[in-house]
């Protein structure tokens, strides 16, 4: 074998390594796959893989607009609330970090209606419990458009 070349790898090897040292295998599978020696990669889980990041992303998308409308929730019900500064700072880093994300992935943008109505119950509950005020005096549905959701300029007050 030549100095710098890879050694043989085997599925089961490989499939090994994945439970044993996630690190080394993803060097491992990234070696193998920039030398063109697939049949040796270990494909299920690189798949598997690939398939989590974009999840990963979309978790990140939920997670983001959950924080910013249980803000702008607060903000609507307690504009002259103490909390207001830091309220409106929260909502500044989030629509910050979702455009950022928005430009990694820009087909997230399509899932912001429907991932709006999945985080909204739990940002009416964080909401509530933010400003010591029953579920009841929140809308049952989002009172905000995904363009006012990610318009700077929007605070809800």
């Amino acid at each position: 074998m030549k100095p710098g070349a890879l050694a043989p790898a085997s599925p089961a090897a490989m499939r090994k390594l994945y439970d044993q040292d996630f690190l080394q295998w993803t060097i491992r599978n990234a070696e193998l796959l920039r030398s063109g020696r697939l049949s040796e990669a270990d494909i299920e889980h690189i798949a598997e893989e690939i398939e989590d990041l974009g999840k990963n992303q979309q978790r990140e998308l939920g997670s983001r607009l959950r924080v910013l409308i249980t803000h702008l929730l607060k903000l609507r019900v307690e504009p002259a609330s103490r909390g207001v500064q830091g309220w409106k700072a929260t909502v500044r880093v989030q629509r910050s970090e979702l455009r950022r994300l928005l430009r990694q992935a820009p087909s997230l943008a399509s899932e912001i209606p429907v991932e709006v109505g999945e985080v909204y119950s739990d940002a009416v509950a964080r909401a509530a419990a933010g400003t010591r005020r029953p579920d009841s005096s929140f809308p049952e549905s989002c009172p905000f458009t995904p363009d006012q959701i990610l318009d700077v300029e929007f605070f809800a007050e």
